[in-house]
């Protein structure tokens, strides 16, 4: 698929933070591929080793004689060289840009004011924390990412072609074209949009419609691609090359849902567009308003050097990312992995969570809910004959009765003949019995009268006749997870509002809706419908937290304020995500909502904590009170504090 250059939003791996001018460029499984989210580029930028090497030379100098003292000044410029180069670049950088107050231009500034005044230590000290803070925040969601690629297959990269001579060959999924006959194995996702021209299998294509039940696929029959095959081998004449398949249509449904994304920027961005000029502003009229009234030039500069190096944000820079480091390790112990720390930093804001049904709620599997018996026989009776006619199929609901029957104990007997009624069902001879089970239209082809009855409130109906005559009917239907119900009525209890987006029918989702408490629900939608929907429910609620698990969920996962993955589902599904559910547990979602809520506490605790130790120093500093030893605690030994505030989260249970 041709990538796309996008402008102006975020991705998974950067969250939009590029040169606007600059845009994104996504790959084809909507994540960035501008390269920010690579380790190599990472390395090529930042590189572990000078790290080491300007931590080492700057202990070295301060802690020990080691170093003559005529040349600690040079050893000081090069560990903060090493340590600060991508500080004074990036603030140089957003100089020419013209965007220059933000965290890098007040640590440049007022590390270049510490060696003005002679305080090297301090200056080198600012940039070693900032490069710790950084180290550990990348290192959360480098194991975080690291353990979601070892979770999932990636979608295949090739096909097998069916030669005319019967072998086949395998070559890359984009090479096929329009004609191709491809061989499609039990257990493959199918690659392209085709027909079939030989075999015959059960294909899964909830990932794509959130339908549960498998179709019935012949010779003839359309297949799309992202559906699964899952009981037979089938040769698909290929209709569409991979460029017009059904797969990229919903990739590129996840590039124009990612541009839609609202843009958000780190906290400590935020914080410091506001904080930096309003420094600046009070170190300048610092050191020009007193010196013009009484002319003590030297001092008031000298005071105003202080005041920036107090009031560098080293603590912030540290110990926020700190709190994501830790608030994402926290996470990660109980299987939720957050892709990066400003998805945690977003979902405290989150005020609507909206789910996908089919696999995320549900289960995504097939219990019988209901015998329903005529009145003349038996439930046991029922289930008895119909589960020993459909023991010979290896149809998803067939296999569900005769577990059932099995479960109950009851003793089947093996059909002496059974014929399969493609799109119907089938009818088998069970001991001296004719047994028909399957949907109403096989019942009405056979000429069998049935009775008045109630239509089910959930799930599939399969209908069972004997010996010519209506003997009851089973209600299959998909299970809720056993937390689903216990987490939606936690997220209800933390003020949000839960809503449901599904291509399932109304019917279907009013039921899981009405047994799980879930707010808003909305039905029938094909992935461009869930995005549309989720814009609407987002105008709404506010910003939204989406999960889901299908290729379908896709676009509406790219473009949620926050897209969360159950670990189980389709590859697009977890690599569009922000979040992955690893363990598929609904009570995952409330457990997230609240450590990102804590995390953000801890973050909002460090900023309280080290901006109220600043200004007090600060202010005895102006009144002459406060040495240049002071203005280090103020800015080292609070960043310590801070960081142990912070690694509390590792410990939260």
């Amino acid at each position: 698929m041709a990538e796309e250059f996008l402008k102006d939003h975020g991705c998974s791996c950067c969250n939009g933070h590029h040169d606007e001018d600059e845009g994104i460029k996504l790959n084809e499984v909507g994540t960035c591929s501008c390269g920010c989210g690579d380790d190599e580029d990472d390395e090529e930028e930042s590189p572990l080793w000078t790290l080491i090497a300007g931590t080492v030379l700057f202990l070295i100098t301060y802690l020990t004689n080691i170093i003559p003292e005529a040349v600690s000044l040079p050893a000081y410029i090069i560990a903060y060289l090493l340590l600060g180069y991508g500080v004074l670049r990036e603030a140089g950088e957003n100089i020419m840009k013209r965007r220059p107050f933000d965290e890098n231009f007040l640590m440049a500034v007022a590390t270049i004011g510490a060696f003005a005044i002679g305080d090297y230590p301090e200056a080198v000290a600012v940039m070693l924390f900032s490069r710790i803070g950084e180290a550990m925040e990348d290192r959360a969601v480098h194991r975080s990412r690291k353990q979601v690629a070892a979770a999932i297959d990636m979608r295949p990269e090739v096909v097998h072609r069916l030669g005319a001579d019967g072998s086949t060959v395998t070559i890359p999924a984009k090479e096929a074209i329009a004609g191709d006959v491809v061989v499609v194995r039990v257990g493959d996702r199918i690659p392209l949009d085709g027909i079939v021209t030989a075999g015959e299998s059960l294909i899964d294509t909830s990932a794509l419609t959130g339908e549960p039940v498998p179709v019935i696929c012949r010779e003839g029959a359309e297949v799309l691609s992202g559906s699964i095959n899952t009981t037979g081998v089938l040769q698909v004449k290929v209709t569409k090359p991979l460029a017009e398949s059904m797969v990229t249509k919903i990739l590129e449904s996840v590039e124009r849902a990612a541009a839609r994304k609202p843009k958000i920027d780190r906290f400590i961005t935020r914080f410091s567009r506001i904080y930096t000029p309003a420094v600046v502003a009070i170190a300048a009229a610092t050191a020009i308003v007193p010196s013009l009234v009484t002319g003590q030039w030297h001092y008031w500069i000298y005071t105003a050097l202080t005041f920036l190096v107090i009031s560098c944000p080293c603590a912030l820079v540290l110990s926020v990312p700190l709190s994501f480091f830790a608030g994402i390790g926290a996470a990660s112990k109980q299987g939720i992995l957050f892709k990066g720390g400003i998805a945690m930093e977003q979902m405290k804001h989150i005020k609507a969570v909206v789910f996908d049904k089919t696999g995320t709620i549900t289960k995504g599997n097939f219990v019988v809910h209901q015998v329903l018996p005529a009145d003349n026989r038996s439930a046991d009776d029922v289930l008895c004959l119909c589960a020993s006619a459909e023991q010979a199929s290896n149809h998803p609901i067939a296999r569900s009765v005769v577990a059932q029957a099995c479960e109950q104990g009851l003793r089947l007997t093996e059909p002496s003949a059974m014929e399969e009624i493609a799109g119907q069902g089938l009818k088998a001879r069970v001991g001296s019995h004719d047994v028909l089970c399957g949907n109403r239209q096989l019942l009405d082809g056979q000429h069998i009268a049935l009775p008045a009855m109630d239509k089910v409130e959930y799930g599939s109906e399969l209908y069972v006749a004997v010996d010519g005559a209506y003997a009851g009917r089973l209600v299959i239907s998909d299970t809720i997870k056993d937390d689903a119900v216990d987490a939606i009525q936690a997220i209800s209890r933390m003020g949000i509002t839960t809503a449901m987006l599904t291509g399932d029918s109304q019917q279907a989702a009013d039921y899981i809706a009405s047994k799980t408490g879930i707010d808003d629900v909305r039905a029938k939608l094909l992935p461009q419908d869930k995005v549309n929907q989720m814009d609407v429910l987002r105008q709404q609620y506010g910003p939204v937290l989406f999960v889901g698990d299908g290729i379908n969920d896709a676009p509406v996962l790219a473009g949620a304020d926050v897209g969360a993955a159950m670990g189980s589902g389709a590859d697009a599904a977890v690599e569009a995500a922000d979040v992955v559910f690893m363990q598929s547990r609904v009570s995952a979602v409330p457990t997230a909502l609240h450590l990102s809520r804590e995390t953000m506490k801890i973050a909002m605790e460090n900023v309280v904590f080290a901006l109220g130790i600043k200004a007090v120093v600060m202010i005895a500093g102006f009144a002459g009170y406060a040495s240049m030893w002071a203005a280090v605690f103020a800015d080292s030994g609070v960043a310590a504090l801070c960081v142990l505030n912070s690694v509390r989260m590792l410990y939260k249970k």
